[in-house]
C-alpha cells in the first residue's frame, strides 16, 4: 500500500471501532490495532475466503466515503485481521442486532485482547501467538482460544468455517 493511503485507511479503520480523538493511554489503541492491522490473514478452510472478501471490501467503503481513487493492486493485497474483525463485526451486528464497534469488542475478549490499551499492552509477539491461533486454527475443538468459543459442540470448531461458527456462537448465546 501507499504511505499515505495507508495511513489514512488505518485511521478510518481505527475511527470505526475508537475515537481517534482520544489522547489518553487508558483508552487508546493505536498499538494493538497496528498489531492487527499489519497481520494478514489466510483461509485454511473452505470457504473462509468470504470473510477476507468482507474484509477487504471496507477498502472500497474507505475510498467511496473520502473520495479518492487508488490502483486496483492496494484493494488486491492481503485482508488484515483488524479488517477481517470489523467486517465479522459488522456481520455480528446485522445478524444479532447491536452496534458493531460492541461486536468488535466481545471478539477481543474471546480473544483475550480487550484490555490491550496503550497503556497496558503485552509484548507484540504474545499478541502475534494469539493471532497465529486464530489464523492456523490452533484452538480447542469447541472453539476456545478462538474468535468463537463455545460451551459445547458435536463439531470440531478448528474444520468448521467462520460462517458457521458465528452462527452457532450466536445461537449458544442465545
Amino acid at each position: 500500500m501507499t504511505r499515505p493511503l495507508d495511513e489514512a485507511y488505518f485511521v478510518w479503520l481505527y475511527s470505526q471501532i475508537v475515537s481517534p480523538r482520544l489522547k489518553r493511554p487508558t483508552r487508546t489503541y493505536w498499538s494493538l490495532f497496528r498489531i492487527l492491522y499489519t497481520k494478514e490473514v489466510f483461509w485454511v478452510i473452505a470457504n473462509d475466503d468470504n470473510r477476507l472478501e468482507d474484509g477487504k471490501d471496507l477498502r472500497q467503503e474507505f475510498l467511496d466515503e473520502k473520495g479518492i481513487r487508488a490502483e486496483s493492486s492496494w484493494q488486491e493485497l492481503g485482508c488484515s485481521f483488524l479488517e477481517m474483525l470489523i467486517a465479522l463485526s459488522r456481520r455480528l451486528a446485522f445478524e444479532a442486532d447491536g452496534k458493531p464497534c460492541d461486536w468488535f469488542w466481545e471478539l477481543l475478549g474471546n480473544l483475550r485482547l480487550r484490555d490491550q490499551n496503550d497503556r497496558d499492552i503485552m509484548e507484540a509477539a504474545r499478541i502475534d501467538d494469539i493471532l497465529e491461533r486464530v489464523i492456523w486454527r490452533t484452538y480447542d475443538r469447541l472453539g476456545r482460544g478462538g474468535l468463537f468459543p463455545l460451551k459445547r459442540s458435536r463439531r470440531d470448531q478448528r474444520r468448521v468455517e467462520l460462517w458457521y461458527q458465528m452462527q452457532a456462537y450466536l445461537l449458544e448465546r442465545g
